[in-house]
C-alpha cells in the first residue's frame, strides 16, 4: 500500500549505554552509525541512524521520530497535529544534522517527551551486518516498531489517528495473568502491520516503552540472534513464538534498562482496503513462553 509516513528512529536514555549498545550490535546485529550525531547511534539499514542512545536515569524511550515521504506530507501532518492539539516547533539545521535528516520539527506526545517529524533521512554507506547477512526489513516501512504503555489512551489515540493519520490494524483483549486484563491496540501508517502499538495501563508503571522491535528479512536470522542471546547469558522475557494477530515469528530479550528488545520475522503485510480490524483474544498463536533465569 502507499504510505506517507514511516517510523524513522527512536532515542533511548539509559544508565548503561554501552551495555544496550552491545545488545543491539552483538545480539540483534545492528551496526554503529559513527560519531556524527552527538550520541551513540546505530542503524539496521542504509539510513544514517535509526537508534540514538544517551546516558541518563530515564531508562526509557525519550524520543520518537517519524519520516514524511515528501515536503507536502510533512506540512500536512504538521497541520493535522496542530489541529489535534499537538503543535510542532520547527527545528534548527543543527538539530536536523544530529538526526541525519534534512528537516525536522519537534513537539511532544502523551507518552514520550519528544516527538520529531522529519524529512529527507540521509543515506549512509550500504548496510552490511556480519551477524545478519539477510539484513532487516525496513524499505518503505521504517526501522521496525515500538510498543508503549499509556495512561491517557484518549489523548494517545487522538495523537496517532487524528494527528499522524495512522489507522488501527486490530487489537488484543486478553488476560495478562489471572484477573489482570490486557488491551493492546495496533496502528499502521504503511504496509507494516504496526509501527506503533499501545497497551492501556490503569496506573503509572514507571516506564512508557515496553519494547522495540527489529525485523529480519530471513527467518533463520531470528534463530541465530536467539542463540547469540542465549550464549551471552541474557535474560529472556519470552522465548520463540508466533504472534496471533501480526503473525511474526519472534522472541524477546530484556535489556538492563528494563524494556524489552524483540527480534522477529514475517510480520503480516497491510493491504488496502484494510478490512481485518478486529479483536484477538490471545497474544500468541504458540510459544512466547517465559524462560526462567538460568542458575
Amino acid at each position: 500500500m502507499d504510505h506517507e509516513l514511516e517510523i524513522g528512529y527512536v532515542g533511548l536514555e539509559v544508565a548503561d549505554p554501552a551495555g544496550l549498545g552491545a545488545l543491539l550490535t552483538d545480539v540483534v546485529g545492528l551496526v554503529p552509525a559513527g560519531a556524527a550525531f552527538g550520541a551513540a547511534a546505530y542503524r539496521n539499514d542504509d539510513r544514517a541512524a535509526r537508534v540514538f542512545i544517551e546516558e541518563g536515569p530515564a531508562d526509557d524511550c525519550t524520543l520518537l521520530g517519524f519520516i514524511a515521504s515528501d515536503a507536502a506530507t510533512f506540512d500536512a501532518v504538521a497541520a493535522r497535529l496542530d489541529s489535534a492539539g499537538f503543535p510542532l516547533t520547527e527545528g534548527t539545521a543543527g538539530e536536523a544534522a544530529t538526526r541525519g535528516v534534512g528537516r525536522l520539527a519537534h513537539g511532544t506526545t502523551p507518552w514520550v517527551p519528544r516527538f520529531e517529524l522529519a524529512l529527507d533521512q540521509a543515506a549512509a554507506v550500504p548496510f552490511e551486518s556480519p551477524l545478519v547477512p539477510g539484513g532487516f526489513q525496513t524499505d518503505g516501512v521504517g526501522f521496525g516498531h515500538a510498543v508503549f504503555a499509556v495512561l491517557d489512551f484518549a489523548d494517545t489515540e487522538r495523537f496517532l489517528l487524528d494527528g499522524l493519520g495512522m489507522v488501527q490494524s486490530d487489537w488484543i483483549e486478553a488476560e495478562l495473568m489471572e484477573g489482570v486484563p490486557l488491551e493492546v491496540r495496533f496502528y499502521h501508517c504503511n504496509r507494516r502491520h504496526h509501527s506503533v502499538a499501545v497497551a492501556k495501563v490503569p496506573f503509572d508503571i514507571g516506564k512508557a516503552l515496553h519494547h522495540v522491535q527489529f525485523e529480519t528479512n530471513r527467518r533463520d536470522d531470528v534463530g541465530r540472534a536467539f542463540d547469540r542471546a542465549w550464549d551471552a547469558g541474557l535474560r529472556f522475557a519470552n522465548g520463540i513464538g508466533v504472534h496471533d494477530n501480526e503473525g511474526a515469528f519472534s522472541f524477546y530479550v530484556a535489556s538492563a534498562a528494563g524494556f524489552l528488545v524483540e527480534v522477529g520475522h514475517g510480520t503480516r503485510v497491510i493491504t488496502a482496503p484494510w478490512t481485518d480490524n478486529r479483536r484477538y483474544d490471545r497474544i500468541s498463536r504458540w510459544g512466547h513462553q517465559p524462560i526462567p533465569l538460568r542458575p
